[in-house]
């Protein structure tokens, strides 16, 4: 029986090696640059890979050396639901006054604590004659440790509209980081209120934000609260879509075909003329014939306010995966026109990290809807695995163009002989063939015989 394990073992063989995948096998190949400390490398997927793909889930991604050997490969999609604790501190603020509305930020002394809580604003110098005008606020976050991600404000309900404000942190008092523009909202609509109170922040960490109104008096605020978040690790960034264009169904009512199912996360909708107010219900689905699931609801807007535009025209999306996606505007408020808007849509980055072997230059390969995932887990892939050895990680580069197909359908093979699978099942069928002649030989030999 010695035989036939030896010749069970030379067919394993035999069909592994004619299996084995290679570049040929995927539609899109493209060169890959390297730099830094190897043997792990890590790529940031481009959107244009993600969409070459055909398979959602980037199961038909591969990387392959110059011997056209696979690499072994791990992908990392860090979600934000890696939230470790998350805590909502209300603060205390400060106001800002500043002689009228076109004033820069008036100078003024902060008084603090030895623990640094701030306990008094006061004008740096004696105020110019007129009318004193709110200008800001300052909020001490001092007791709060974590990294800021979100800030809620509730102001005084005389003073209703769209406040817009620059965003300032400092640990000091002295220097200030921008941390880009906040705008907070309450509207009545159709018989119903808008409000919106919450800003994303950055996710770092500072004592005290400085809130700075442009181009128009502060409300009187009446709460100001603080989330804060341990992460475990931080979410990698979106990835935008080039315009998307859509089709226009009935009144109110607008499509879009996505290049394949795609886990979006959010959508921005053009909105080209001013003054454009539209309260929007999102509808998707992965297939034409599942039927609509809802999304989200939203109210975009376009409105121009003291000369300059304020503009919300992002929905979020609950990141499921989905291919077509249907907008339902009340067109109460004048609707979005007779052609459909563009789309831009955006998806988690992915990061690719594999295992360098054999000899550059390395190729990623995408584009097969029939091959199975190949991916391990970033702690497989590296034993040692953390978020800071991954970031220190050498780099790849994509050293070309990813040409994208017409269509994310897997193409259907060609009617007639395919030689591969043939010769596979030939080297099958003889091997069988080898071990029956074998086993009835073996049978027909007498008692004792060797």
């Amino acid at each position: 029986m010695g035989k036939l394990s030896v010749v069970a073992v030379g067919m394993c063989v035999t069909l592994s090696a004619w299996a084995q995948e290679t570049p040929a096998d995927f539609s899109t190949q493209v060169a890959m640059s390297v730099s830094g400390e190897g043997p792990w490398y890590r790529l940031e997927l481009p959107l244009a890979v993600q969409l070459s793909a055909r398979q959602a889930d980037l199961s038909d991604v591969r990387v392959f050396n110059a011997a056209g050997e696979p690499q072994a490969y791990a992908l990392s999609r860090q979600s934000p639901s890696h939230t470790e604790s998350r805590d909502v501190t209300p603060v205390k603020w400060f106001p800002l006054y500043a002689a009228d509305t076109q004033e820069n930020l008036p100078g003024v002394v902060m008084k603090t604590t030895d623990e640094g809580t701030l306990v008094e604003i006061k004008p740096a110098s004696v105020a110019k004659p007129g009318k004193q005008v709110l200008r800001g606020w300052v909020l001490d976050a001092s007791a709060i440790k974590a990294p800021l991600q979100q800030l809620s404000l509730d102001w005084s309900h005389e003073q209703d509209g769209f406040q817009r404000f620059s965003i300032e942190a400092s640990n000091d008092l002295q220097h200030w980081q921008a941390w880009g523009d906040g705008q907070v909202a309450r509207l009545s609509f159709a018989d119903e209120r808008v409000e919106q109170h919450d800003v994303s922040l950055p996710g770092q960490s500072a004592r005290y934000l400085r809130l700075v109104w442009q181009g128009q008096a502060a409300p009187l605020l009446t709460s100001a609260m603080l989330a804060s978040a341990t992460r475990s690790s931080l979410p990698l960034p979106l990835v935008w879509s080039q315009p998307l264009a859509g089709v226009r169904l009935t009144a109110g009512e607008y499509s879009w075909q996505l290049p394949t199912g795609l886990n979006v996360e959010r959508l921005r909708v053009e909105l080209k003329q001013p003054n454009t107010l539209a309260p929007v219900t999102l509808l998707g689905r992965s297939d034409a014939r599942q039927t609509w699931q809802p999304l989200s609801k939203g109210l975009l807007y376009r409105l121009t306010q003291n000369g300059k535009d304020v503009m919300q025209d992002q929905l979020q999306l609950p990141g499921q995966t989905v291919a077509e996606l249907k907008l339902q505007v009340d067109e109460r408020g004048g609707g979005l026109g007779s052609e459909a808007p563009a789309l831009r849509f955006a998806v988690r980055s992915t990061q690719l990290v594999f295992l360098a072997r054999g000899e550059p230059p390395f190729t990623l390969a995408l584009g097969n809807g029939a091959v199975k995932a190949a991916n391990l887990p970033l702690s497989t892939l590296i034993p040692d695995y953390s978020t800071e050895r991954l970031n220190a990680l050498g780099q790849a580069t994509l050293a070309g163009e990813v040409v994208l197909k017409p269509s994310a359908v897997a193409v259907s093979p060609p009617v007639g002989a395919d030689w591969k699978k043939l010769g596979l099942w030939a080297v099958l069928l003889l091997g069988v063939a080898a071990l029956g002649a074998m086993a009835y030989s073996l049978l027909r030999k007498p008692q004792g015989q060797p």
